[in-house]
Parts: structure tokens; C-alpha cells; sequence
């Protein structure tokens, strides 16, 4: 008993310790432990009998504190917050400001160095003259010299331009960039190649030859692309230039883009004016909509922005009739009123949808139609869209049909009885009877046969 007793109160002083170095424990962690998890499962990476092991509970604590610590050191290092690049991008958008204002401020100084330098000219010319004039003329001789140098010819003050400090200065800069662009793209640090460029003095690196570089670069697997690299990195600061990237070599980004499958990218830079639109950056944003049907709603959308600003209307009405907003096509046409009815026939034959020819061919608030409907008719048939024509006639009655003859103003009544035969031809009897009735029914109308050569149409003028 006195064994049993001397055991028993061994293992009670050993779980009076445990616990209070739990307590210990516990008090310590309670300020980042945010989470618990359930006591009864085991402890990841440790056996049971190690899980009530104190030593090496201590010891996997130690790796684990140890772990969190690196992982927090890679964090500050490796990643910053998102809000950093906008500050960034702001802090340039000020720094490009600031030196747009000392460009301008060392243009002063360079045309007051100038004229300094040709009055300091002028005085000592005329000191060592015979001064038989006086200065004003003298200067008046020398600024004659100067207006002849601007126009081609060589004179006193090419001599006083030539040590300018600030054209050496600017010259040895734009070398010292081409230089370390060269050495950057031979060492194959692409990405600083590309972020180089874009931040280039005068844009030197934003043409259509620097692109030829990079795509004589081509892919590198397992890498990004290097055209992509540079085209994301100057049209990422073009809205900090006072002028957008030119128009060629915005093509080639857009192609680019496009053939990365990078639509969120092209999307970010016309959403964003960072572009130069033109027409066509437009039709291949179209193409690339036609083959891949999924984005094709994203990139009418995109095309109609390029072609509205382009001045492009008939490409922009298009690309509305084709995302299916003939509303807001009608309200287009309604704003510009500069479309030609072969304008609007030609967006028929392009985009041959039932709803918009209704909508081109029916009165709005009280204004007559855009585009007869007779003549429509006549079109499509012509064209050999009969499928189009027939479903138009198939959706219209007796009181619709006579509406619309007697309140168009552009289809004549010889045109009506085409419309009536072609109607007649292509299994519409009854409407074709409704429109010759109607016909019929105008106060001096008759019906001239194909057969009646005796009639002389222009008999009734020299009534």
C-alpha cells in the first residue's frame, strides 16, 4: 500500500505541473491564438505518444514559432500592399509633372544663354570695329545673321550655339539610355528592359523599332512573354505623357494582347484612354470577337468605344445593332442624323435583323420612317435575302401595310405593285390582293397590264 500510495502521489505532483504549465501556456498565446481546434484529434506531423510528450511538444512549438517568424519575414520582403502601386503611380504621375515644368524652365534658359551670348558677340564685335554705327544698328545686323540661320544658311550665331550646355547634356542622357537598354535586353532582364523603356526620355523606346526587338526575342518558355512585358509597361504609364502611345504601335499591342488571349488587358487600356484609337485597332478587335464567340458581346463593346471615337459611325451602328441594342441604335441614328438611307440599307444587308428593320421602317414620336418599308423589301429580295423578306411579310396584316403605304413618302406606286407580285410569286396571295386593293383604292390610280403598249403614261400633261 505504501508503494501504491508513494506512485500515486508521484503522478498527481507530475499532472499538478502539466496543468499549470498549460495555464502558462495558454496566458502567453491567448493574444494571437484567434482559432481552437479540437483536442481530440491528433496534433499534425506528431504521433500520439509524442503528442503527450512534453519535451517534444516543446521542441515542435519551437519549430513552429520558428516557421511563423520566417514565413512573416518573407511576407515584409516579398509582398507589399496593393495600395503601395497606387501610391506609386501617383508619385510618378507628380515626378513626370515636375519634370515637364523643368523641361520647360531649361528651354527658357537656353533661349536667355543664347541671347546673352549674342549680345556678349555683338559688344565685342563692335568694340573691336571702328564704331562708326551705333550699337542698336550693329544689333540689328546680327539678329539679320540670326533670322538667316533659321533659314538654312550658316552664320555668326551657329558659332554661338555650339557649346550649349544643355543640348550636350541632353545628348549624353538619351546615349546613356540606349546604352543600358542594350545591355539589359543582351543580359536577358527583359521585364527591367521593358520598364526601362517605358520611362525613357522623349519616348525614344515608344516606336514601332523597339517592338521589332522584342519580337525578334520571341518566347521564352517558362517565362512571360517580352513583347507583352513591354507593352504592358508603356501603356501602364501613358496616361502620364501629354500624349497618348501612337497609333501603330498601339495596333501591335492590341494584337499582342489578343494573341496572348490578355481581353482583360485591352479591355483596362481603351476603358482607360491610354490608347490611340483607330480603325484599325477596331475591326481587329472585331475579328477576334468572331473566333472567339464567348467575348464577342466584350469586344463589339470595345470596337463601338474605338469606332465612335474614330468618327466611325457606321461601324459603331453596327456593332450596337449587333449586340442586340437596336434602341439604342435608333437613338444613335436620332443624335447624328447624318446617315444616307444606302448607309442604313447597307446596315440591313450586314446585320439583316427582323427587329431593327421594324424599328428603321416604323414612325418614331410622330416622324416619318427612316427608310420605306417597300423599298426594303425590294432591297432584300434584290439581294437574294428572300429568307428575311419572307419573314418580314409574314408579320404583317392588311391595316399595318396600309398604314405604311399611304404614310410613306419614298416608295411609288409602281414599286408597291412590285412589292404586290413579288408577294404574289413567294406564297403570299392575300397580302399581295390587299396591297393591289389599296392600290386600287388612290384616287386616280389604274392598273396599267404588261401588255398594254397603247397607253401613254405622260398623256395627262398635255391635257
Amino acid at each position: 500500500m505504501s508503494v501504491i500510495e508513494n506512485n500515486s502521489s508521484k503522478l498527481q505532483q507530475e499532472i499538478e505541473k502539466m496543468k499549470q504549465l498549460r495555464a502558462e501556456y495558454d496566458t502567453k498565446q491567448v493574444k494571437y491564438c484567434t482559432f481552437s481546434k479540437d483536442p481530440s484529434k491528433p496534433i499534425p506531423g506528431m504521433t500520439c505518444e509524442e503528442s503527450v510528450n512534453l519535451d517534444a511538444l516543446t521542441k515542435y512549438l519551437k519549430h513552429l514559432e520558428d516557421k511563423y517568424a520566417e514565413i512573416k519575414q518573407v511576407m515584409s520582403k516579398k509582398y507589399v500592399p496593393a495600395q503601395r502601386k497606387a501610391d506609386l503611380d501617383e508619385a510618378m504621375v507628380v515626378i513626370l509633372k515636375q519634370r515637364d515644368v523643368a523641361e520647360n524652365l531649361n528651354k527658357e534658359l537656353q533661349f536667355r544663354h543664347e541671347r546673352l551670348q549674342i549680345i556678349s558677340y555683338a559688344l565685342t564685335s563692335w568694340v573691336k570695329s571702328d564704331m562708326s554705327c551705333s550699337f542698336q544698328d550693329f544689333m540689328k545686323q546680327i539678329q539679320k545673321t540670326k533670322d538667316l540661320h533659321v533659314t538654312g544658311d550658316h552664320g555668326i550665331v551657329e558659332k554661338l550655339c555650339e557649346d550649349d550646355p544643355g543640348k550636350t547634356k541632353e545628348a549624353e542622357i538619351l546615349l546613356h539610355y540606349v546604352e543600358r537598354f542594350n545591355e539589359l535586353i543582351s543580359l536577358g532582364d527583359y521585364e527591367k528592359a521593358a520598364c526601362f523603356a517605358a520611362k525613357s526620355p522623349r519616348r525614344i523606346f515608344h516606336s514601332i523599332g523597339t517592338v521589332d526587338k522584342f519580337k525578334a526575342i520571341g518566347k521564352i518558355k517558362g517565362k512571360p512573354f517580352p513583347l507583352l512585358l513591354f507593352f504592358e509597361a508603356i501603356f501602364s504609364t501613358s496616361h502620364a505623357h501629354r500624349r497618348p502611345i501612337n497609333a501603330e504601335v498601339t495596333l501591335e499591342g492590341i494584337k499582342c494582347a489578343l494573341s496572348e488571349k490578355r481581353l482583360d488587358l485591352v479591355i483596362n487600356w481603351v476603358t482607360q484612354e491610354r490608347l490611340t484609337f483607330s480603325e484599325e485597332a477596331g475591326d481587329v478587335i472585331c475579328d477576334y470577337g468572331e473566333h472567339h464567340t464567348y467575348y464577342k458581346a466584350k469586344c463589339l463593346a470595345l470596337a463601338q468605344t474605338i469606332y465612335s471615337e474614330c468618327g466611325l459611325h457606321n461601324k459603331a451602328l453596327l456593332c450596337l445593332c449587333q449586340q442586340g441594342q437596336i434602341h439604342g441604335a435608333m437613338n444613335y441614328i436620332q443624335q447624328l442624323k447624318n446617315f444616307t438611307a444606302d448607309d442604313l440599307m447597307q446596315l440591313i444587308k450586314l446585320c439583316p435583323h427582323t427587329e431593327l428593320i421594324q424599328c428603321l421602317t416604323r414612325e418614331r414620336n410622330g416622324k416619318p420612317p427612316f427608310l420605306s418599308f417597300g423599298l426594303v423589301i425590294l432591297h432584300l429580295f434584290s439581294l437574294d435575302m428572300k429568307k428575311v423578306g419572307i419573314k418580314l411579310l409574314q408579320e404583317i396584316d392588311k391595316d399595318a401595310i396600309e398604314h405604311l403605304m399611304i404614310n410613306d413618302p419614298f416608295c411609288s406606286l409602281e414599286k408597291w405593285q412590285e412589292v404586290a407580285d413579288i408577294c404574289l410569286h413567294n406564297g403570299f396571295g392575300r397580302l399581295s390582293n390587299d396591297i393591289m386593293s389599296i392600290l386600287r383604292s388612290q384616287a386616280g390610280v389604274t392598273e396599267i397590264s404588261e401588255e398594254d403598249d397603247t397607253v401613254n403614261l405622260m398623256q395627262h400633261v398635255f391635257w
